[in-house]
């Protein structure tokens, strides 16, 4: 399929052929027939994207102090490697979109194909002939709405969002400052609902036009009588101005203070300064409030990706409500939107319609689809080979499943540079990200995650996407009989485990000879093996001592999220491992308690009692609560009257009879190393790094923990149910 996709170094636009997206649970395939290119939005985007790197630093501040963050914590080659890897992508363009759906997803009730649909989301509407939308973006399109009018409905979404943060009610007189997309949007929407609109741009043309959608005038921002003939219409000011322009200026917000009336309300939609007189808006005691895009669910993963709705009673206007609300306006003919979609491009001609957007002073452009995508028919391919694994001549080409930014930061930098490995094929969910790894990594060629998994050319499976969909891409490749690597979690629940390990048994039972790795990279960093091989020897038990300064991550965040396994399964498995390989001998029980503070850090403060069939305790510490400029990682063992002490994979210190080693180096966390001997041991026909038992051992201690923390109760080891 065909997406228009950015280059975040240079900005350019292209057309670009990807793979389809994948149909997930909980959502469904839409094919696009219409989308919409915002003047406002992804216009000031592309704008930053041309800037230099001196530009685009001065535009975006947030993300130099990220960088800075990185470099202290990380070092400068890592906060090097991870800026490059994100100006080397290509980035999708879009967020409100219409068409047909081709597919519903498990989950995605109430929609089959065929249905027509309006759909938002930056990340999922976007300028592509095919996207995956789930159902909490998506909405019905009325039978007697156009779809080149619904494409419409997630910026006039963000419009009715924004008029309902003002409260305004029948009668009452708003002004609107901005009189762009969505500000004229907004207009219509205030006319319908009753209230005398008044439109203020800095354009005199834009702010004339403004009647055409619903306001009883239009001024110019500039016009020194403003305010005066505010009054003249009202007697008093403004009930509420709504901001919709895009500027670094305060003029917007300080006009909007002067034009309300007392105890007015002012609305802030669009990405404008916040610099008000504290004189005039304390002497009115106005109210200021910000209007959260197109309503509540918005930045809620568990809303937008998930599909858990809101209850209606508790929360009116959702984002898909608003979207709903918008496309009933449509069919009543209460709001017109024909006249602004006069400018149509078809796909192909999507970089000129973004470069005369900006010189027409159009409203927005309409980017029209063929009314049928061609079908992706991958070649046949021959049938997996039913013989054991051995050993491969030549170079082992590699199929990459997902392309994030640890994948591109880490892994495949580490798997072009590894000698006789050819990075054959990558394949991501939504397919766009495919064709920037593509292009960074010199790879032959994208796929679906399925044509990839079938592929006969790829000798082996890289597993590098999101926690959820580990398990399911390898029972796959168990099924087609391929070497895998998963990064870490190997699965985020028991049910996932227990499906791995049948495919594994299955695969023996037919007698192949599966390949199975986990990217536990920490066991095979240089100062571990040395930590390790310094108690070679012990015959008593040991402890081991770990902390970890996790740091702390916002309930939004993808890794927070149950359905990833949060961040007990998909980051501290890292550390049960660690202390698993320096004990050396199988996890027995595991105990745990975590702060009292659930409703802030998610039981991200976390104590964990690892005890060991040997009698070894493993005292582990994940926390969220600390200070970020200390190092994230530090391991203590004591054995036999002798101590080690690892500082962040930067210094080792191992101490005997008063004696101190020391070891520093650059900071090697094991990466290069783990895929050195992964690939080996593929090539080879050798078994994995890390044998499949004690990978699935550590996957279950991770559960008891989860499960500890649930409970209170010490879980033994194995597991006797799901958790």
């Amino acid at each position: 399929m065909r997406a228009l996709l950015e280059d975040v170094r240079s900005g350019t636009l292209a057309l670009h052929e990807v793979p389809p997206p994948e149909l997930r649970p909980g959502g469904m395939l839409v094919r696009t027939l219409f989308s919409v290119i915002s003047s406002g939005t992804e216009r000031a985007k592309l704008e930053t994207s041309e800037k230099s790197l001196l530009g685009k630093a001065l535009a975006r501040p947030d993300l130099v102090k990220q960088v800075i963050d990185v470099a202290s914590r990380e070092g400068l080659r890592s906060a090097y490697q991870k800026v490059q890897a994100r100006l080397n992508t290509l980035s999708p363009l879009g967020y409100s979109c219409s068409g047909v759906v081709v597919a519903a997803g498990e989950g995605a009730t109430g929609f089959q194909a065929g249905d027509r649909v309006a759909c938002a989301g930056v990340g999922f509407a976007n300028h592509s002939e095919v996207n995956f939308i789930p159902r909490n973006l998506a909405v019905h399109v009325p039978a007697s709405v156009p779809l080149d009018q619904a494409a419409l409905t997630t910026i006039g979404a963000i419009a009715l969002q924004g008029f309902r943060q003002s409260g305004a009610a029948f009668g009452e007189t708003v002004a609107v400052i901005g009189a762009g997309l969505v500000g004229v949007l907004t207009l219509a929407l205030g006319h319908a609902a009753g209230c005398r609109m008044i439109a203020v741009d800095l354009d005199p043309q834009r702010a004339e036009q403004a009647v055409r959608f619903g306001a009883i005038c239009g001024i110019p921002a500039n016009d020194p009588a403003l305010p005066e003939r505010i009054r003249n219409i009202s007697g008093f000011g403004v009930d509420a101005a709504i901001l919709t322009a895009a500027t670094r200026s305060s003029d917007p917000i300080e006009l909007a203070a002067q034009i309300v009336r007392d105890r007015g309300r002012i609305v802030v939609v669009g990405d404008v300064s916040m610099d008000v007189s504290r004189s005039t808006a304390y002497l009115k005691e106005l109210s200021i409030v910000l209007s959260r895009s197109y309503g509540p669910g918005r930045y809620d993963p568990s809303y937008e990706e998930d599909g858990i709705d809101y209850p209606i009673g508790y929360v009116r206007w959702t984002e898909n409500r608003n979207m709903q609300a918008f496309l009933e306006f449509l069919a009543s003919g209460e709001v017109d939107v024909s006249s602004l979609l006069e400018r149509r491009y078809p796909i192909e001609e999507a970089s000129q319609a973004y470069g005369e957007l900006k010189s027409s002073g159009a409203y927005t452009a309409l980017l029209e689809y063929p009314d049928h995508s061609p079908d992706r028919k991958p070649a046949a391919q021959p049938a997996p080979s039913m013989h054991p694994r051995s050993g491969r001549s030549g170079a082992l080409r590699i199929g990459c499943i997902g392309a994030g930014n640890f994948a591109r930061g880490v892994i495949l930098p580490h798997l072009r540079a590894t000698r006789d490995v050819l990075l054959q094929s990558v394949a991501t969910g939504s397919g766009v990200s495919a064709e920037s790894a593509r292009r960074s990594f010199g790879m032959t060629r994208t796929q679906t995650p399925v044509e990839l998994l079938e592929d006969p050319e790829n000798d082996a499976v890289f597993i590098l996407s999101r926690h959820d969909s580990h398990a399911r891409y390898l029972v796959a490749a168990l099924g087609q009989h391929k070497p895998a690597f998963v990064e870490k979690p190997l699965a985020v629940n028991f049910g996932q485990l227990e499906q791995v390990r049948a495919a594994y048994q299955q695969e023996i039972s037919a007698g192949q000879s599966p390949f199975v790795m986990v990217g536990f990279n920490r066991r095979f960093a240089p100062l571990s093996v040395q930590l390790r091989k310094f108690f070679d020897s012990r015959k008593e038990p040991m402890v081991v001592h770990i902390r970890i300064n996790a740091g702390y991550l916002p309930q939004a965040h993808w890794t927070q999220r149950q359905a990833e396994g949060g961040r007990i399964v998909g980051e501290f498995c890292h550390f049960v491992d660690w202390a698993r390989f320096v004990v050396n001998v199988p996890i027995q029980k595991v105990q745990a308690v975590a702060l009292p503070d659930g409703a802030r850090y998610n039981q991200d403060n976390a104590v964990a009692v690892l005890s060991f069939e040997d009698g070894s305790v493993g005292n582990l510490l994940y926390l969220a609560n600390g200070d970020p400029s200390i190092p994230k990682e530090f391991y203590e063992v004591f054995c036999e009257g002798s101590v080690a002490r690892l500082d962040d994979f930067r210094s080792l210190e191992l101490t005997r009879q008063g004696k101190t080693a020391r070891t520093r180096g650059s900071r090697d966390k094991g990466h290069q190393k783990e895929l050195q001997l992964a690939v080996e041991a593929i090539r080879s026909g050798g078994e994995a790094p890390i044998p499949f038992a004690e990978l699935c051992e550590v996957t279950e201690a991770t559960f008891a923990i989860r499960e500890a923390l649930a409970t209170g109760q010490t879980v033994t080891l194995p597991l006797p149910h799901a958790s």
